[in-house]
Order: C-alpha cells, then sequence, then structure tokens
C-alpha cells in the first residue's frame, strides 16, 4: 500500500557522516505480536495507511521505510550516570529507523523513529539489547500521560510481544519481552556532545553543533563567532527548553527517576522511562528509582539535576569557545525554571496570570498547602481547575474536609483574585467524574498483573482511552 500523502522523509542523520553512529542489524524475534499502535501519531508521520502485515514488517522486522534509512544505526554517545562520568555508553538497546516531518506542527519538525529492545549494538555492555514487556508497557502509559499532561515527550508509537524469555535482577524471571518504537523530537542527547569533548573531536563537535541548530533550532538564525557565537546561542536555547521542561515535569508531579546526561535530549523533550514515578501527595523527597539511595534524583531535586546536566553540556561545548566564559548562561535557568513554573501552575489551574510577583505567590500558597494537607496531587488540581469557579464542586469533592486550614486559606485567598480562562470546561464530562485521571504506582502495577497473569489487556486499554479522553487543557506539541 503506498504510503499516506502526508509522509515526508528526511533521513538528514547521515548528513553528520562517519564516527557518530554504528550501522547495526536489528534483532530476529520469534513472535511479533501487536500490543499497541499510535494510530493518531501515525497520522502525523503518514504512516497512518500502513496495513497491519505493513507495521509489522516495518516496526518490528525493521524492513527500511520508502526513501528513509537504508540501515538502523545505533548512536554513539557518553554520559554521566548519578554523577560519575561513563564513557561506555551508546544506544545499547536500540537504534534510529527514520527520520520524518511532523506535518501536524506549525513548524514542521524533524521526528525519529526510535527503538527500544531491537537487539544488541556495539554499545550493548555485555546486555542482551531486549526489552521487557512490562518495561515496553510502562512506556506506553508514561507517554500517554504525560502528554494528556502537556509534558513535551516522546511518543510510544508501537508495541510488539516478541516471544522471547528474558532474565533480570529486578523483576520476577523469566519475563516476557517486547520491543516498543517511540516518535522522538531527535535521539541527540547531551552526551553526544560530552563524547566528542572527552575524545577531543573539535571538527566533529562543530559539525554536530551546526546539525543541531540547523535540524532543531532554526530559529536561532545565523550566529557571528564573536563572544561565543554559535555555541553561546545553542546553550542558551537548551538551558530555557531544559528548564521548561524541568517545570512541566514538577508540576505534572512527575519524577523521572534517571536523569544521568544521557537521558537528557538537546531539543528539551523528555524521554526514556524506566524506574519513573507520578506522586501520590507533595514530597520533594519522593524518589522513583529503587537504585537512588542517596534521593539524587528525587521529586524535588529534579530542578538541581536538570541544571547541573546543563552545565556538564556547557562543559563540552566550551571547547568551540575556549575564551568564553557560559556562567551568565547558565544563570539563566533558574528565572527561566520559576517563570515556566509559574505559568504551568496557572495552566495547570485553568486560570490567567497575573504576573511574577502574584503568581509567585500563588505557587507559593498551592505548594505550601499541597505539603500541610497532604492531598492526592491530582486530586487537588482536580479539584481546583478553573479556580474559584470550582469553590462548590471542591468543597463537594471526597478531599473537601482537607480544604480548610490556615494553609488552605492562604490558597484561597490568592486563587480567588485570578480569573477561570475557560470555565466552560467544568461541564465537560471528565470534570463531572469523581475523580481525576491517575497513573500511581499501584495502578500501573495492577495492569500489569492482568496481562502477567491472565493475559488480560483490557485493563492497559482501557486505561489508554481514559487517558486519551483527558481535556488537553495543558498540552504542549
Amino acid at each position: 500500500m503506498p504510503l499516506a500523502p502526508g509522509y515526508r522523509p528526511v533521513p538528514r542523520v547521515t548528513s553528520l557522516g562517519e564516527g557518530f553512529y554504528d550501522v547495526v542489524a536489528p534483532a530476529r524475534f520469534p513472535q511479533r505480536r501487536l500490543r499497541y499502535r499510535n494510530q493518531a501519531w501515525a497520522a502525523r508521520v503518514g504512516l497512518d495507511t500502513l496495513t497491519d502485515d505493513e507495521w509489522e514488517r516495518h516496526l518490528a522486522r525493521f524492513e527500511p521505510l520508502l526513501c528513509n534509512l537504508h540501515e538502523p544505526l545505533a548512536l554513539r554517545y557518553h554520559g554521566h550516570q548519578f554523577g560519575v562520568y561513563n564513557p561506555a555508553l551508546g544506544d545499547g538497546r536500540g537504534f534510529l529507523f527514520a527520520q520524518m516531518l511532523d506535518t501536524g506542527a506549525k513548524t514542521r519538525r524533524i521526528l525519529d523513529l526510535g527503538t527500544k529492545g531491537s537487539g544488541p549494538t556495539p554499545w550493548s555492555r555485555g546486555g542482551d539489547g531486549k526489552l521487557t514487556l512490562k518495561g515496553g508497557v510502562r512506556e506506553v502509559l508514561a507517554t500517554s500521560m504525560l502528554e494528556a499532561l502537556g509534558v513535551d515527550t516522546s511518543k510510544s508509537f508501537s508495541l510488539f510481544e516478541t516471544g522471547e524469555k528474558l532474565q533480570r535482577g529486578d523483576e520476577p524471571s523469566p519475563t516476557r519481552s517486547s520491543v516498543l518504537v517511540r516518535l522522538s523530537h531527535s535521539h541527540l542527547r547531551f552526551g553526544t556532545f560530552q563524547r566528542l569533548a572527552h575524545e577531543r573531536d573539535t571538527p566533529r563537535m562543530r559539525r554536530l553543533l551546526e546539525y543541531v541548530v540547523a535540524q532543531y533550532m532554526p530559529e536561532l538564525g545565523v550566529v557571528r563567532d564573536g563572544d561565543g557565537g554559535l555555541p553561546l546561542a545553542f546553550l542558551r536555547e537548551v538551558t530555557r527548553r531544559s528548564a521548561d521542561l524541568c517545570a512541566s515535569w514538577m508540576i505534572a508531579g512527575f519524577v523521572h527517576g534517571v536523569l544521568n546526561t544521557d537521558n537528557m535530549n538537546v531539543t528539551g523533550e523528555s524521554f526514556d522511562y524506566g524506574p519513573y514515578r507520578f506522586l501520590p501527595t507533595y514530597d520533594p523527597a519522593f524518589v522513583a528509582a529503587y537504585f537512588d539511595h542517596t534521593g539524587l534524583y528525587a521529586y524535588g531535586r529534579q530542578p538541581s539535576a536538570v541544571l547541573w546536566n546543563v552545565t556538564r553540556l556547557a562543559d563540552a561545548v566550551s571547547v568551540l569557545a575556549p575564551s568564553t566564559s557560559f556562567a551568565a548562561v547558565l544563570l539563566e535557568f533558574e528565572p527561566a525554571f520559576a517563570a515556566a513554573l509559574q505559568a504551568r501552575l496557572c495552566a495547570r489551574l485553568g486560570v490567567a496570570s497575573r504576573g511574577t510577583d502574584e503568581d509567585a505567590q500563588l505557587f507559593d500558597a498551592a505548594f505550601g498547602f499541597l505539603e500541610a494537607s497532604q492531598v492526592g496531587f491530582d486530586r487537588f488540581f482536580f479539584d481546583w481547575y478553573a479556580g474559584s469557579a470550582s469553590h462548590a464542586r471542591a468543597k463537594a469533592s471526597p478531599a473537601g474536609a482537607s480544604y480548610a486550614g490556615d494553609s488552605f486559606e492562604v490558597f484561597a485567598r490568592a486563587l480567588g483574585a485570578y480569573t477561570p480562562t475557560r470555565p466552560e470546561l467544568l461541564h465537560t464530562p471528565y470534570f463531572q467524574q469523581r475523580a481525576p485521571e491517575t497513573l500511581l504506582i499501584d495502578e500501573i502495577e495492577s495492569i500489569w498483573s492482568h496481562i502477567a497473569e491472565v493475559d488480560d489487556w483490557t485493563p492497559f486499554d482501557a486505561k489508554l482511552e481514559r487517558i486519551a479522553a483527558m481535556p488537553r487543557l495543558w498540552a504542549v506539541v
């Protein structure tokens, strides 16, 4: 079947040339059973007309798409993992498979199709290069929920169960296997730059920087080389995007869990979901990863972790502007983060901003109440969407008794001065529910138990349907 007219292949990564990736072969799986197909985003890149057989051939057998990359490419990178530099990284269980234009975006962004669990590569470090089915299920759920909450995230595009039994130390084994394909706005990481700095490969560093700016940051235009030039402009843009991304996590109540530099994307998109969690209640010390013993990547430490990562990126690109100080650009992170945090808080509460000072007071009041009351994080934003227009509704909610006391009064006074932006949305089916849609760990484990024990995918499919039905009140595309 011919591909849809919206399919616009742009296999541009090969223009970087040798030294940035390795050609690899995909694994051959004993079984390919489709468990998830993202038809909405398939339409955005012109792949929605693929038949089931064609979907399997391209997204499980990895036959090249028309006029796209001829062979899968495992990208090379390094990175800091829990603060320790690791030069032995790279795509160890995935590869870049295709690039195309996002025809649904005004900017016609380049989007990548990349895999997870597609077999070993030169960077597998002794691993099998495979993905557990539970890991694939968790990532589909994470990206769906984050997209609904307005986080700029990779999109889970396809998930096949692959019929192998995997041995893992962190879940009951043998366990079922899968291969995931995700749609991302670039797979180039902070660690991609770190590798070239570590290897003192200045020519390729310059080539990579020019490629990233041309393909993903054309708004920077032509930047003169003086006063830091392109490296400085690039770092400023990554700093801004990273600050906004981190703010979106905080307002979504999301804990990534593994904020290593190889898990940070230069386009400011969230991706690669392993031991993530969503907050049940506000807790700055809440940790997602069981192996994060010091709480390095706890919820409340995510802003400092992201800034630390951006600083490591600055260290890397500084080889292109050795006489330039990037300190002033790095100082821009905190005000950019604060501004994004306030804007996203107003958006999630469904009220119009009243200015920096007032919004800062609203933030302090809201999170002061969340900490004091320990009301459900998602429940709070659900109950108080549209601000004062939800007063009676919130008081009648299951958490209504918690909306009292000194900390609540401070919040209520602050919120009362704000104008709702779209109060009519309170009459939509979503806000007529008794409870918000959430994705807490117990829910994920319950969904997985149905799959693991009796191969029942009904709760998984139903959860995705409910998430898809959430109003896109905070969407960023």
